[in-house]
């Protein structure tokens, strides 16, 4: 439900595509691919059906893919593919309510509680080229801590109160850029529940105290420089919103960052439209 609901919502974009920041439109290339065809009562099986997919759609299209979930189990098997496109490690920035490092979810070896810890523990993700911002769930602190245990940087939701604007950041931003080469990949993952419920309610594990829609609109448009090479945004579960604001959040934050592919010669939204049920929550992910 969660991809149908952003498509839906995007249409109000439509009509006048220019960015007002950006001030460009990447309308020429832009396509849709549409639903893919997964199981949804397995998820290793939906994760096999997923793998030759994303390849094909890497192959076909190139950087620039914007993936629309779904839970943030869907994040796993999207980098290993651009672990096997690029053949290194990638540099990733993570929006998140929750670390997702743990190390089982619900007792199950992995979901979208655990994708953090396995993406480092397999490589194929930059241990000092992690960026997460937002996080403010309980964990334990091994749990909590584990990204910058491993060499990565976490902002929490804590430590980015009352910074909004380009100047407050600043430190935050000049952060980032330090650990991330401007030349090398970045992937961004994106969970609706780094944001506050006030902004964004719609989703299945909201988290009171996260961030402001204003501070991840900065932090995007500052990061524009870095070399971006593909997008998931996760989590939105339109059963749980209030008038569509979520989704139309959801749509507005994908619209902001595509402006960074304008250039290239496509770009794709690309629905993983599958119902995960993980053991022990009683909410459907959409």
């Amino acid at each position: 439900m969660g991809p149908k609901s952003i498509r839906a919502a995007s249409h109000m974009l439509c009509e006048a595509p220019v960015h007002p920041h950006f001030d460009v439109s990447p309308s020429s290339a832009l396509s849709d691919a549409g639903d893919l065809q997964l199981p949804n009562t397995s998820l290793e099986r939906m994760r096999d059906a997923l793998n030759p997919q994303v390849d094909e759609l890497l192959a076909r299209n190139g950087d620039g893919m914007i993936w629309l979930g779904g839970d943030h189990s869907i994040t796993l098997p999207l980098l290993r593919a651009y672990h096997r496109k690029y053949g290194k490690p990638l540099n990733v920035v993570h929006f998140d309510a929750y670390c997702d490092t743990w190390t089982s979810h619900f007792d199950e070896p992995s979901g979208h509680g655990t994708w953090v810890y396995e993406a480092i523990r397999e490589g194929i993700v930059s241990k000092t080229g992690f960026v997460q911002l937002g996080i403010r769930s309980s964990a334990d602190k091994q749990t909590r801590d584990y990204v910058a245990d491993q060499g990565g940087l976490i902002f929490t939701a804590r430590d980015l109160r009352g910074l909004e604007n380009a100047t407050q950041l600043a430190p935050v931003l000049t952060a980032i850029r330090d650990r991330i080469p401007s030349n090398e990949p970045v992937y961004l993952t994106l969970d609706i529940d780094a944001l506050d419920p006030a902004f964004a309610p719609g989703t299945g594990t909201p988290e009171p105290g996260g961030l402001s829609t204003n501070q991840v609109y900065t932090i995007l448009e500052e990061l524009s420089d870095l070399k971006w090479v593909g997008m998931d945004l996760c989590e939105v579960a339109p059963p749980f919103d209030h008038a569509d604001s979520t989704s139309y959040l959801a749509a507005n934050l994908i619209w902001t960052h595509m402006y960074l592919y304008f250039d290239f010669l496509m770009s794709c939204f690309v629905n993983i439209s599958c119902l995960l049920w993980t053991a022990g929550e009683t909410r459907v992910k959409g």
